[in-house]
């Protein structure tokens, strides 16, 4: 299998994922497991590239396309649908996401990949290191986790023996990782828009 076709495949579970969660417990746990199946596909692809050496300029910008939509459509979604989080936040990370693709789809007019527009060490450290998208992937994957399933458990026919604390406090991490992402993606972006000005002024 292409990394191509893995990206399209997540983007498939992602609107399969929005059109069932909720219809009962039990499918939306499932949807939860497809969740973090979707962000697990995510490093396969790109392993998959480097492996089969299919790594080129469209498969660089679709993967950011892919991330964009997935991440997007579950801030949007779960601000909607599960209430938990203030809609602030998927209006913050929308705009900084079209921003960043705004100024990468310049670069991009001039031969420059969206990772190979990065120039200023510090700037490339903090969008395309490997600790950088790890601890920002981790956050995100965990808080898409933690939101769902905090609305899973609310119902009480299925786990009534499970404490109200509990679910308060997983609230409450998952509310604190809402925020925590929220201020990495702003962190993230702002190099991307400062080291790509340069395309911008051309």
């Amino acid at each position: 299998m292409s990394a191509n076709a893995i990206t399209v495949y997540r983007l498939i579970l992602t609107f399969i994922v929005l059109a069932i969660f909720g219809t009962n417990t039990y499918i939306s746990i499932a949807c939860i497991v497809t969740i973090l199946i979707i962000f697990i596909m995510d490093s396969v692809d790109g392993i998959v590239a480097r492996k089969k050496n299919q790594t080129s300029t469209f498969g660089a910008v679709f993967d950011i396309v892919a991330d964009r939509i997935v991440e997007n459509v579950l801030w949007i979604y779960f601000a909607y649908k599960i209430e938990f989080i203030p809609l602030w936040m998927p209006i913050v990370v929308v705009t900084r996401g079209l921003l960043t693709d705004g100024v990468r789809s310049i670069a991009l007019t001039e031969g420059k990949a969206p990772f190979e527009m990065m120039t200023i060490p510090w700037a490339r450290a903090l969008t395309s290191s490997r600790i950088s998208r790890s601890v920002y992937g981790v956050a995100k994957t965990v808080m898409f986790l933690l939101l769902p399933t905090v609305y899973v458990l609310q119902d009480k026919d299925v786990f009534a023996n499970i404490p109200i604390i509990v679910t308060d406090s997983l609230l409450l991490v998952s509310l604190i990782l809402a925020y925590i992402t929220v201020v990495m993606c702003l962190v993230r972006g702002i190099p991307v828009l400062i080291d790509g000005w340069r395309y911008v002024k051309k």
